[in-house]
């Protein structure tokens, strides 16, 4: 250990002559010890979740090259937190350095992002059973379920909880080798090898592998050749138990031009989905990320989470964007961050998304009143009302419910149309009829009945 902690204390004096002051003193002056060295990984304690995403993010290579003018053997830096090291050292786990392994440079070509982990990924009832799935396949790698098919949207967290896989297998055994691949650059490296009739060092990279990860699949409709190469080597590692993830934006039976030999086996193993995420997932994924943004997770207001929340809800992507986008606005001109100048700062984001979203105009929504009123025989004025009897409030929700569904219209535009509801009591309005779907098939029915008579195919 003693020597790791000199070479530590060379990188940062290294790291100090070639750094802003202003960068070393935050993400590195503090980080004085190592805690562990293991499995050729030298692990270092950053003092908070944001610093160790920052060095993740931007430091970590460096770190990494800087490392290996020291050592013989290849070793890797691996950031943690206090937190998880006080967890650690509850278990009482007694570490040792450990015996460098010959050629390890070449298990590290996975395509991983490292800041892809079980810890970041935040859970809600949108993702619950995708991530336990995942979890589980971590654990027991070509043995729970083979393959793991993740499908849903475009930006809600299929990638990051794929990779999560890859990096939790390789952490706990560095032996294990993982390969992470975007499927367009699967068909690019095909097509490159077709070309130049180089066919087995095309195959060569995936042999002896014991992970594949495989990301966005539906890419290989219309590629036959591709698929068909695909296919050989997804026998090869199934017949020999290594661990296959594949991800897509839809379920295997609804892929498009991809041979059915293929598709059917993608539903082998286990199949699971990613929805949506609701407001209270969104605003926990959105306190997450700033712990990541920015050493002081106060500094936004819950009320503007709340406010981002409710606005951006198609996908985590957006949703983390607009968080960014506020950080950067109130801090580069020196404003306070308030709901006001929330608004301010996502102005352009918010009129790009409503002129992107489908026109609705008086006679659509009307039409849609209509419907709801005379399904559940009350009049449009009393759903429009702000009556609270029962049998006024369950059709106001459902219609708001529909609204949002058909026309993804903001939750302040919804409010609007009902006489100038807050915000707040549409979200709440669309996510008890959400819940509904969930539990009761009665109302889901029901709801299911309207959808097609407002016009929903």
């Amino acid at each position: 250990m003693e020597e790791f902690e000199k070479i530590w204390s060379q990188i940062k004096s290294r790291l100090q002559i070639s750094l802003d002051d202003d960068v070393y003193n935050e993400h590195f002056s503090n980080i004085s010890n190592i805690f562990k060295v293991i499995n050729n990984y030298i692990y270092l304690i950053a003092p908070n979740s944001f610093v160790k995403n920052k060095i993740e993010s931007f430091y970590l290579n460096r770190l990494n090259v800087l490392l290996n003018e020291y050592v013989e053997e290849k070793h890797m830096f691996k950031i943690i937190t206090k937190e998880q090291a006080a967890e650690e050292l509850a278990k009482n786990e007694t570490y040792a350095i450990n015996v460098p392994e010959k050629n390890l440079e070449n298990k590290y070509k996975t395509g991983l992002n490292n800041s892809y982990t079980f810890e970041n990924f935040v859970v809600g009832s949108s993702n619950r059973l995708a991530y336990t799935s995942a979890m589980k396949v971590a654990d027991q790698p070509g043995i729970f379920a083979n393959p793991l098919y993740i499908f849903g949207d475009v930006g809600l967290g299929k990638t990051h909880l794929m990779q999560c896989v890859g990096n939790y297998i390789l952490e706990n055994d560095v032996n294990r080798k993982v390969l992470y691949v975007k499927t367009d650059q699967f068909i690019e490296d095909y097509g490159r090898a077709a070309q130049k009739k180089s066919y087995d060092s095309f195959s060569k990279k995936y042999d002896n592998i014991d992970v594949l990860l495989v990301d966005d699949i539906q890419f290989l409709s219309g590629k036959n050749q591709t698929q068909l190469e695909f296919f050989k080597i997804f026998e090869k590692l199934k017949e020999s138990n290594k661990q296959i993830v594949i991800t897509s934006d839809r379920q295997a039976s609804e892929l498009y031009d991809i041979m059915s030999r293929l598709t059917s086996r993608f539903e082998w193993g286990l199949s699971v989905d990613i929805n949506r995420p609701n407001l209270e997932h969104r605003i926990l994924i959105l306190k997450k990320k700033l712990h990541a943004e920015t050493q002081d997770p106060d500094l936004i207001s819950d009320e503007i989470l709340e406010y981002i929340a409710s606005v951006f809800d198609n996908n985590v992507r957006e949703l983390e964007g607009a968080l960014k986008r506020v950080l950067f606005y109130c801090t580069a001109f020196d404003y306070r961050f308030t709901v006001e100048n929330a608004e301010e700062a996502l102005k352009s984001l918010v009129n790009s998304k409503n002129a992107s979203n489908h026109k609705l105009d008086r006679t659509n929504y009307t039409n849609i009143l209509d419907i709801v009123s005379n399904y559940y025989n009350i009049s449009t004025s009393d759903l429009l009302s702000k009556k609270r009897k029962k049998q006024y409030v369950f059709p106001r929700q459902i219609a708001m419910y529909i609204l949002k569904d058909l026309y993804d219209l903001t939750y302040k535009k919804i409010g609007q149309i009902f006489n100038g509801r807050d915000h707040s009591t549409v979200i709440y309005s669309i996510e008890q009829i959400s819940n509904d779907i969930q539990t009761d098939k009665s109302k889901k029915n029901d709801i299911e009945k309207l959808l097609i008579k407002c016009g929903k195919k």
